[in-house]
């Protein structure tokens, strides 16, 4: 068996229908049934004509990313998709193979059935060389180097993912990382400083100083039993002006279910709020994040991955002993072309 990283589109437009269909998608809806196509240079004409005047690189590389899709995953393999809607990675396992839904919605065409195993496992039980695979720059990968498939396994079993190789050994290079997304890279090492670092009450006091910095005037809640607000938050002088939060923080726990949610909409009439944020690193279970636009007036839902780009946001605001925490730094990079 072989593990695959399949991305749902760069900005994850296609991975809420991947999660709720069980499958994986790709995109290259200029790509006909690939059922139909047979070798490899037919689908090289079909993606030069459909992307007239690109170079010959890109196109052998997109195409061998749809070919290994359709024609190189088997029954048994293991999915890997990093999640961009929210912080995690979901694993599955293919169950059928490649097949061609014409009528399927835009981007979603070419799939693969899968059974998810698990739907948002944190990024921080993956070891650092895994999470360099995973963020390859492709829609489709094998990964295959340091005992991927076993590794993978441990976690989805609870477990660590076992030894983290020497990644100075030129052995430990391959095309997972010859090209990998330092922007996500990087937010995940800023994920697992978090994950150790702000715990607890720590973590409330982390996101009143990015409320601060958006200009709410706020009022942290002591460590403690809170009523079920851990953050009131105002605009104005004195924090009487529109709009006024109410804030609910976890920095554990696991996946918050619809409960919590609608329990924090019952305090927010309590405490005469206009609306209210929900904080939860481990992020929140499917239920929840299928109700995210109906409650878009009235609840704000941020994971961890949330948190991270209202921290790059806001970082010059911050006040100076929270940023001797974070250890951030800028770095600037070029973007490898398609």
């Amino acid at each position: 068996m072989t593990v695959w990283m399949v991305r749902a589109g760069s900005s994850g437009e296609r991975e809420t229908f991947a999660l709720d269909n069980n499958v994986v998608v790709i995109g290259f809806d200029d790509v006909p049934d690939m059922n139909k196509i047979d070798s490899w240079d037919e689908l090289k004409n079909i993606m030069r004509e459909a992307g007239p005047g690109q170079k010959k690189g890109a196109i052998s590389n997109w195409s061998g990313q749809v070919w290994a899709f359709a024609k190189s995953i088997e029954v048994h393999d293991l999915i890997v998709l990093p999640l961009k809607l929210e912080s995690g990675i979901a694993i599955g396992e293919v169950v059928s193979g490649y097949k061609y839904v014409a009528n399927n919605p835009e981007g979603a065409m070419h799939t693969l059935p899968v059974k998810w195993l698990s739907k948002a496992i944190p990024r921080s039980k993956f070891s650092q060389d895994l999470l360099y695979s995973f963020g390859a720059f492709m829609t489709v990968c094998r990964i295959q180097r340091n005992n991927a498939e076993e590794r993978i396994r441990a976690v989805l079993k609870g477990k660590s993912s076992l030894v983290i190789p020497d990644l100075s050994d030129d052995s430990n290079i391959s095309d997972e990382t010859a090209m990998i997304d330092l922007e996500e890279i990087g937010r995940d090492a800023i994920e697992v400083h978090i994950r150790q670092e702000f715990k607890g009450h720590k973590f409330a006091r982390l996101i009143a100083s990015i409320l601060k910095a958006q200009g709410y005037n706020t009022a942290l809640s002591p460590p403690g039993a809170d009523g079920g607000v851990d953050i009131m938050a105002g605009k104005g002088t004195l924090g009487f002006s529109s709009p006024r939060l109410c804030v609910q923080v976890k920095s554990g726990g696991g996946q918050q279910p619809i409960t919590e949610i609608r329990a924090l909409t019952g305090v927010m009439k309590e405490f005469g709020a206009d609306q209210g944020l929900y904080v939860s690193m481990d992020g929140f279970k499917r239920s929840v994040v299928a109700e995210r636009s109906k409650r878009f007036f009235q609840v704000r839902l941020w994971d961890l991955s949330d948190v991270i780009r209202a921290l790059q946001d806001n970082y010059d605001s911050l006040p100076d002993d929270l940023k001797a925490e974070l250890h951030l730094k800028r770095v600037w990079t070029l973007v490898p072309g398609e």
